[in-house]
């Protein structure tokens, strides 16, 4: 469904300032919401961490949203000790009440091994960690012994350490125990969560917001229904939602951006660096390496070997244009080489041909006795030069003929047809392209294992730094 665009209008800087403070103020609310979207999905599964540092907004918040309760046998066994390090205060371990209490704490010990009251909250893992550091305290196997052992006169009393075991518990014990709770389940079978009695506030202010919006944009284009209107903005929908809440980001990263509230376009650009990096690297490693599987299949597929063939006798070979590319591309060749690259070589063919000649004449014992007569100097020297110069001349020149003269062009084309020809027929003899098509298959394998596949170890950080390094040199320069 299309939707026309809306015209500029015109509006007051007082107008303009303060759209500019609601939207801001809006895009505060949703982020607000959307952080305690975020902090009640990981309410369960991060307690521990929030018990350990905001102990008192983590229990009132589970007991009033997520019906979280103290779990009555932890609860009872604290409480226990905590009589217990009373008792002990006042009448000493040796007191009958200090006895009791002890043994009491031992029956309980036992019964926690046995019943496990940390499987309801699905904390088994912490009465483990509890058994471990027991263990590790009396230095036995058994966890029901190192409790029996620990919970004794003569374990607490020996050598003094009554105050050294009872604070290893409270400082290492009690802090997992307190982590333990209970949790109800619903009526629908899953555990309670009652965040909807949070929610519903900020989503009341969303749905008046949302039909102010749809209000004024409906009366202020003509033609635009109240669908059209909601479909404006669709992801402000996303904000009603009582299910997928962790959908909301989508909303809430609109309207900051839109409201300016918050700068998230450095955090957007690292992350488009990050991605689009890792992309790069991915893609041209999956390309190469498709490439290289093409040609193999094709040489496996003796593709090579069926081409060479229809070309050297003209079957079952497609020609597009009605031009023979090698023959065109031959002389093309030829032209640049001679009209274009021997001129500016000759010099230095003159001298390979000039050195050429003398090393000959050295080694001719007639020329070492001419050069002994007098009066010859450098002259044996200055014919060589000579000579290669004119070497060089006549055979550059006769090739220029041979090439412009129409008898010469035509010579010059049927040696390179009969090239062509000849070494095609030679190629296929003796299983010549097969062992090509081989070497070729396994020289490519050898370049994807030695050159292609280190693309994702190696270049990814690379990639990266060049990419910051010309981010940091566009940013300053736009400064």
């Amino acid at each position: 469904m299309a939707l026309s665009r809306p015209r500029k209008i015109s509006r007051s800087p007082s107008r303009k300032k303060s759209i500019r403070l609601f939207e801001k103020l809006m895009a505060a609310i949703v982020l607000v919401n959307f952080v305690l979207v975020v902090f009640d999905l990981s309410y369960i599964r991060f307690r521990d961490f929030y018990l350990r540092y905001f102990p008192e907004l983590t229990q009132r918040y589970g007991s009033l949203y997520k019906g979280i309760a103290p779990e009555r046998f932890t609860v009872d066994y604290l409480q226990t000790v905590e009589e217990l390090e009373e008792q002990v205060t006042q009448t000493g371990l040796q007191s009958r009440q200090a006895q009791a209490l002890l043994t009491e704490l031992r029956d309980k010990s036992d019964a926690m091994i046995d019943e496990n009251p940390f499987q309801v909250a699905d904390k088994s893992g912490t009465l483990e960690r509890i058994k471990n550091l027991m263990r590790d305290r009396i230095g036995t196997e058994s966890s029901k012994e190192a409790f029996q052992s620990f919970w004794s006169q003569d374990y607490l009393g020996q050598q003094a350490a009554e105050d050294d075991s009872l604070e290893f518990f409270n400082e290492e014990i009690r802090p997992l125990m307190e982590t333990n709770y209970f949790r109800p389940i619903g009526e629908d079978g899953s555990p309670l969560d009652e965040f909807w009695k949070l929610d519903r506030w900020f989503v009341i202010i969303f749905v008046v917001e949302l039909l102010l919006r749809t209000l004024y944009i409906s009366r202020k284009y003509s033609g635009t229904n109240w669908l059209d209107a909601v479909l404006w903005r669709w992801y402000d929908v996303l904000l009603l939602l009582p299910f997928w809440r962790w959908l909301r980001v989508v909303p809430t990263i609109a309207r900051i951006n839109q409201s300016s509230l918050l700068n998230l376009e450095p955090i957007r650009n690292r992350i488009n660096r990050i991605f689009l990096s890792h992309l790069a690297v991915e893609l041209t490693e999956v390309v190469i390496l498709r490439v290289i599987d093409q040609v193999q299949n094709i040489l496996r597929e003796g593709q090579l070997t069926r081409w060479v063939v229809d070309t050297a006798s003209n079957q079952r070979y497609v020609d597009l244009n009605g031009v023979d590319e090698i023959q065109t591309i031959s002389q093309r060749l030829t032209t640049v080489l001679l009209y274009q690259v021997l001129p500016k070589v000759k010099p230095d063919i003159d001298d390979i041909v000039q050195h050429s000649l003398t090393g000959a004449f050295a080694s001719s014992s007639a020329y070492q006795g001419f050069q002994r007569l007098p009066g010859i100097g450098n002259l044996p020297d200055q014919v060589s030069h000579r000579v290669a110069a004119e070497v060089t001349k006549n055979l550059y020149g006769a090739l220029i003929n041979a090439l412009e003269d129409e008898r010469g062009a035509e010579l010059t084309q049927k040696l390179v047809t009969s090239f062509v020809e000849t070494f095609q027929s030679e190629v296929q003899r003796e299983d010549t392209l097969e062992e090509i098509q081989t070497l070729a298959i396994d020289l490519l394998d050898e370049v994807k294992v030695n050159y292609v596949q280190q693309l994702a170890e190696e270049d990814v950080e690379e990639l990266q730094q060049r990419t910051q390094r010309l981010y940091e040199v566009t940013q300053r320069r736009q400064e």
